[in-house]
């Protein structure tokens, strides 16, 4: 259902022939009579060590400036070895620096902890070695999406760009989701931290990972528990479910609030639609124009997934073919980027403007100045009890009448689920499942617009416990009948107002709970479609199950479902959905 996205970056490790400070390793001699690499250990500020890559031209002669990809994927055959002779191709010196304890670095391994310190150590050193010219630009995606962000928590005045491609920000996109942990991170630590390099082997067993699953959803033993389900002690689980708030532990890990104000390097971020941790490398871009309004930040997203931001996009995207304009070249982008920023040389093509947006079903791009530009109006639409056929009606007019939907949720009931709606594969869907939850529909355009940027809402509810999760899903309704998803969230309502505080509901009590960490789309709806908003409580097997207690989510059992939930959803709830009409 949800598959966590991991990057497999391959690496192949030659020898070189000129002088490093540092700790060093011999690879042999390069067969490549242009190239020459180096292996060597990059001592921290903290006494540890990192072991990194650096590739140049043999023939080199002045020093030059450095593409730095920082990683925990280590994979010493092929594929990064190719991203190394890229940099070098382009006149650039390569250095791939490997996260502490993986490779030849003698340390724990712990995903996430150390990379701000580290990444900036490495930046440290690279910049005063004499093939350097003392500026160091960075780029990759995903984890080393993060690690980029990672080296801006502090910054170090040889770093002159970053370009992140899908970055991850931990403790607000993974592993947990808007404060709702997420099954599949369980399994990539494994994966990362087995071994000194990756144990490929563990990570593609999904068998067992979805035995063990099955095995906590159907016995309904605490979330605490999952690796003792699995049978293999998981200490990096253990330590993240011990933070559900978006904490100091996850705050120092990256950039957070006042940070964002120092980093003055200009920036390129590309993402995309239907990229998991969408949230995460958004929420960069947001908060850096928030802490600083004059900041040089591009962005370019389009229907992409996790991957497909990372590369070329893909012609076609969990069922959906995408239009013929919306495949880039991520690569070639990136380095007419550093070309622009360190060698004076012209802006890519793609940046029109600050935020460059593929519009799916319009086969253009657009360009506006921040993401609140890209719509003109914002259509606020509530929830209302009234039924319209199959559905509720999506209205633009607050009912004069206070009403309520009610559901009632039975977390002692595994034979069903709900929200198991929420996730974008297929992207097109013939039908929806109206089991559960509630199907709300609007009146059909009557001229065509774009849905454009992120929509936010606010649930009045009224519950039996103190908390719950909840899942909200935003989908077009063609004329032929078609769901197409444009955008989700899953949350949890304890933390709707601060991701740092949980802050219980108080039963049988109207409660706000405002959302707006929702995924940025922009999608042509033709005249004659309808907008869909699909509602429920969040409770499947894919992610953490609240029971509502107050206690501590990853402590309560099925033996806290005795008293079901019993919801209210207040018909004066709404959602706000970004548009463009031209």
């Amino acid at each position: 259902m949800r598959a966590f996205s991991l990057v497999f970056i391959i690496l192949f490790i030659l020898g070189c022939n000129f002088k490093e400070q540092g700790k060093k390793k011999n690879l042999g001699a390069s067969s490549n009579e242009v190239y020459s690499f180096k292996d060597t250990l990059v001592s921290t500020r903290d006494g540890a060590n990192i072991s990194i890559i650096i590739a140049r031209r043999k023939d080199m002669r002045v020093p030059k400036p450095v593409i730095l990809q920082s990683t925990i994927y280590v994979r010493d055959k092929g594929r990064d070895l190719i991203a190394l002779k890229e940099s070098v191709d382009r006149g650039y010196v390569g250095v791939i620096a490997y996260a502490r304890g993986k490779r030849y670095s003698d340390q724990e391994i712990w995903p996430y902890e150390n990379d701000a310190n580290d990444t900036y150590d490495v930046i440290d050193w690279v910049s005063k070695q004499i093939w350097c010219d003392g500026r160091v630009a960075m780029f990759g995606g995903s984890y080393n999406g993060f690690t980029q962000w990672a080296a801006t928590k502090k910054m170090h005045p040889a770093l002159k760009t970053i370009v992140p491609y899908v970055a991850n920000r931990p403790g607000l996109g993974l592993p947990m989701e808007n404060n709702v942990f997420i099954n599949p991170n369980y399994e990539w630590s494994f994966y990362v931290g087995n071994n000194k390099y990756l144990d490929s082997i563990t990570g593609n067993d999904r068998q067992r990972f979805r035995s063990m699953q099955n095995k906590w959803w159907e016995s309904g033993a605490a979330y605490k528990t999952l690796d003792s389900i699995d049978g293999a002690y998981n200490k990096w689980f253990k330590r993240w479910i011990s933070h559900p708030s978006f904490d100091t532990y996850w705050q120092k890990m990256a950039p957070y609030k006042e940070d964002f104000a120092m980093i003055d390097i200009p920036i390129l971020s590309i993402d995309g639609y239907y990229n998991d941790s969408q949230n995460s490398g958004l929420y960069y871009l947001r908060e850096h124009y928030k802490y600083n309004p004059s900041a040089e930040h591009y962005l370019i997203i389009g229907p992409y997934s996790h991957f497909g931001a990372q590369r070329n996009g893909a012609a076609v995207i969990n069922g959906y073919k995408v239009d013929s304009d919306a495949l880039i070249d991520t690569n070639e982008i990136t380095y007419q980027w550093f070309d622009y920023i360190l060698n004076d040389s012209v802006k890519p093509k793609k940046l029109k403007d600050k935020i460059n947006y593929q519009v799916m079903g319009g086969n253009e791009w657009r360009g506006a100045s921040s993401i609140e530009k890209m719509s003109n109006q914002r259509l606020k639409l509530f929830l209302t009890n009234t039924k319209l056929n199959d559905y509720l009606i999506l209205s633009p007019r607050e009912p004069l009448n206070k009403g309520f939907l009610h559901q009632t949720v039975d977390f002692n009931d595994r034979a069903s689920s709900n929200n198991t709606n929420y996730y974008p594969d297929p992207i097109i869907l013939d039908e929806l499942d109206f089991t559960n939850g509630f199907c709300f529909v609007s009146e059909p355009f009557d001229q065509s617009v774009l849905v454009n940027g992120s929509f936010t809402g606010e649930l009045k509810v009224n519950i039996n416990k103190k908390d719950f999760d909840y899942g909200v899903t935003l989908y077009e309704l063609t004329p032929e009948g078609w769901y197409f998803h444009l955008s989700y969230i899953v949350g949890r309502a304890s933390y709707a107002h601060d991701a740092s505080k949980r802050q219980l509901l108080k039963p049988n009590k109207i409660e706000k709970i405002s959302f707006s960490n929702t995924h940025l789309v922009s999608k042509k709806l033709d005249i004659g479609s309808r907008l869909v908003i699909f509602l429920d409580v969040n409770k499947n097997p894919f992610s953490q199950l609240n029971y509502g207690t107050g206690k501590k989510v990853m402590e309560e059992t099925i033996k806290d479902a005795e008293e079901p939930l019993v919801l209210k959803w207040y018909n004066d709830s709404f959602v706000e959905i970004p548009i463009w009409k031209d």
